[in-house]
């Protein structure tokens, strides 16, 4: 197995889980979110479980992302500075 490209992998794992949990725009939180889930699917794809990476791209990046988009546009938003 090529290890070097796992470790690489969980390396932008981790990045997007940070950038989504310091950005303030929530529409950009949500696309880090998007991001992190298709990592964890590649991830989980190199590492031989294919049905599982299958299911967290379509769930994880797809139908979550567009369901958190949808409640964001629902909000009323509003400065807090």
């Amino acid at each position: 197995m090529v290890w070097w490209l796992e470790l690489a992998l969980f390396g932008m794992l981790v990045v997007s889980a940070v950038v989504a949990l310091t950005l303030r725009d929530l529409i950009a939180a949500v696309a880090a979110l998007s991001v992190y889930s298709f990592m964890a699917a590649a991830l989980l794809a190199m590492m031989g479980a294919v049905d599982v990476a299958f299911t967290e791209a379509a769930l994880g990046a797809g139908i979550t992302g567009v369901l958190f988009i949808g409640a964001i546009s629902l909000m009323h938003r509003r400065s807090v500075d």
